[in-house]
């Protein structure tokens, strides 16, 4: 692991704020720490990390929040957010995503090495995706992959990285459905564990943010989403 890779972990309990550091650095990574979310956002700002870990209930600025603010500053945007926290409730799960999470795990950690191993995962998706086919177009949207931009009518999307995966996995293969597992794959990673539910979270930010193109992803009942024909 490169020691290039940083890594910063925002958490006001200080035990575990120190075991994620040691086991972090252990493995090769640059770790900062943050006990409050607000210093979370001016620590993130100022190293720029490859990966946030971040606890929902936190002192000064809550998670979510924390969680919107670095997804809407450029300099932080593409950073990966690995939430932790001991809400294992799936209204939180789902509203974690939602703001623009890319993993989702549940106090305790149990074990480091899975959770490393989460870490790693999420990291290898940082890598640009190979393809001969860098870009697609069909019914006046576009997807490109080497710019990492969608237009729809030519109007550039603001997309997360997850909407974006989702988009492109089914602008790929028109008027083929996909089942809710293959999208979590597709979207998410085959590492993340999470509710198929959250691809119905994806699915309607998408919608949202499509506007009039929305019924372009249509819904296949009893199975999950296609993109029309």
């Amino acid at each position: 692991m490169s020691t290039n890779t940083k890594v910063l972990v925002v958490e006001d309990y200080s035990p575990l704020a120190e075991s994620l550091e040691y086991q972090l650095k252990r493995a090769g990574y640059e770790v900062y720490r943050a006990s409050d979310g607000r210093e979370g956002v001016d620590q993130a700002k100022l190293y720029l990390p490859d990966l946030v870990i971040l606890d929902i209930d936190l002192p000064v600025l809550g998670g979510i929040e924390v969680c919107k603010q670095l997804r809407a500053d450029p300099k932080t945007r593409e950073a990966l957010i690995l939430m932790l926290t001991a809400m294992g409730e799936e209204s939180d799960q789902v509203v974690g995503f939602a703001v623009g999470a890319d993993d989702y795990v549940v106090k305790p950690v149990e074990s480091y090495k899975v959770l490393l191993q989460r870490i790693k995962a999420l990291l290898r998706r940082r890598e640009p995706i190979l393809d001969d086919h860098e870009a697609v177009s069909h019914q006046n949207v576009t997807v490109d992959r080497r710019r990492f931009v969608v237009t729809v009518d030519e109007s550039p999307l603001k997309l997360t990285k997850s909407e974006f995966r989702l988009l492109d996995a089914l602008i790929r293969q028109p008027g083929r459905a996909f089942g809710r597992s293959e999208l979590v794959d597709a979207a998410l990673g085959e590492d993340t564990v999470v509710l198929d539910r959250t691809i119905d979270v994806h699915v309607r930010a998408l919608r949202k943010k499509m506007g009039g193109a929305s019924d372009l992803i249509e819904t296949v009942r009893g199975v999950g989403y296609r993109f029309k024909e």
